[in-house]
């Protein structure tokens, strides 16, 4: 299985952006899939994840503020940030779980994405 995200890029406070995860190598409607990010010398963190039965849970950083969905005739992941801040500036990834249930932990998913890099600008 691999993940390819894409999407990010340099945008302005208070501005949008819609990530991208596509799912080759396996089906997307298989997996729990989730959403992290990683700022410059920090630890990678939870932002949400998107169930099987296309439940979501987000961190409540972002809570209200970012949207995952997905496409699965494309087998493609979405993640819809909105109203951005300088504080979301991060390396964002994706994954996939192949386990039953959920996780709001890194060591809980089995494939990861590349990452791509997210610039929010005061």
């Amino acid at each position: 299985v691999q993940l390819q995200a894409s999407g990010g890029g340099l945008v302005q406070a208070g501005g949008s952006l819609r990530l991208s995860c596509t799912v080759s190598g396996g089906i997307l409607s298989n997996y729990t899939m989730g959403w992290f990010r990683q700022a410059p010398g920090k630890e990678r963190d939870f932002v949400g994840w998107s169930g099987k039965s296309g439940d979501t849970y987000y961190a409540d950083s972002v809570k209200d503020r970012f949207t995952v969905s997905r496409d699965y005739v494309e087998n493609t992941m979405y993640l819809q940030m909105k109203s951005l801040k300088p504080e979301d500036t991060a390396v964002y990834y994706c994954a996939a779980r192949t386990r039953p249930g959920y996780s709001w932990y890194a060591v809980g998913y089995d494939y990861w994405g590349q990452g791509t890099q997210v610039t929010v600008s005061s």
